[in-house]
């Protein structure tokens, strides 16, 4: 007989934001009459604004026309949209990013669980403690967890750095080796962000320690405070030690629409078994271009027109409220 992955036995019940809805579906259908506060997954709550819809049915007389229509794209994104990222993301901001440098993808979510594949099995693997999960469990099915402690609730191969009220939600710095340390900020769950003194102190950690930074900074479009940067490529030698998530969801209302994007910069450098240098980003170029096929054309228009609009739509939307 076939036999599985061993490492999905690993896998503490089912995904944490299913349970969380399957339990809240049970509640309303037992309390029809109560008003639910829901702490799950972090859905939006509003439709598609009418710039959105009106550059959608744009999209779709685009590919309904033969000379304008467009099949396979690029699996890396189309220019036209990786150029309005870096204009409006990065130029904006005096970060130097070039175009091969930026993935498209249909969502942050599935380039934080897939990036995982381009580092070895045996890469130490720090978290902030609580975690969005699916830092954790596609590690765990990787095979890069060990056993679950059940007294400890947490994996004895990876490494939790504890975010609570006695070090106002600000993780330390790991006491032992790791090689991977994934950082979200703005953060979820805790909102909690990152001065860029104290962004400066992780980068300068990987850069000592030879290790890679994962920055997931999908509610990045939120931060108003003038010392929080918006990108951890603000900080000098970052694109050394980091690759960071972008996501349309929360900004643009994308949940039910799909669009992110990754950069891996040319200057973080990798190592084989054999100790020769390679580049990440070729390897999540590869990575990317067999397993993912460009997102719809629907998609790349409407991603393009948020990035090119002069205010972006979470503070239309805040101004209509």
């Amino acid at each position: 007989m076939t036999r599985i992955n061993n490492n999905y036995t690993q896998l503490q019940g089912s995904y944490l934001f299913s349970e969380i809805a399957k339990r809240r579906t049970k509640f309303m259908q037992e309390n029809p009459n109560a008003e639910i506060i829901s702490l799950g997954i972090g859905d939006v709550t509003r439709g598609l604004p009418n710039t959105i819809v009106q550059a959608m049915h744009k999209a779709v007389d685009e590919l309904a026309n033969p000379a304008t229509f467009r099949g396979y794209g690029p699996e890396q994104g189309y220019d036209f949209l990786i150029n309005a990222i870096i204009e409006n993301d990065y130029k904006a901001r005096g970060i130097d990013i070039t175009t091969n440098e930026v993935f498209v993808s249909d969502g942050s979510k599935c380039d934080i669980g897939n990036i995982q594949e381009i580092f070895s099995q045996d890469a130490i693997v720090a978290v902030q403690d609580p975690v969005y999960p699916v830092y954790v469990d596609t590690n765990v099915m990787a095979g890069r967890s060990g056993q679950f402690n059940k007294e400890k609730n947490q994996y004895e191969n990876i490494v939790y750095l504890k975010c609570d009220a006695s070090n106002n939600f600000t993780p330390n710095l790991p006491d032992r080796k790791v090689d991977l340390i994934y950082l979200c900020y703005p953060n979820n769950p805790t909102g909690m962000t990152l001065s860029k003194e104290e962004i400066i102190r992780w980068v300068d950690y990987a850069k000592a320690n030879d290790c890679i930074i994962l920055y997931d900074s999908a509610y990045e479009a939120f931060i108003q405070e003038k010392d929080v940067p918006r990108s951890i490529y603000e900080i000098e030698g970052a694109k050394e030690v980091a690759i960071e998530f972008r996501s349309f969801s929360k900004t643009a209302g994308f949940t039910g629409v799909r669009c992110a994007y990754t950069v891996v910069p040319r200057d973080l450098k990798a190592k084989d078994a054999n100790g020769n240098v390679l580049l990440y980003n070729d390897l999540w170029n590869r990575r990317h271009t067999v397993q993912t096929n460009l997102h719809t054309m629907l998609c790349t228009r409407t991603s393009q027109t948020v990035k090119c609009l002069s205010v972006p739509l979470h503070l239309q939307w805040r101004r209509d409220c």
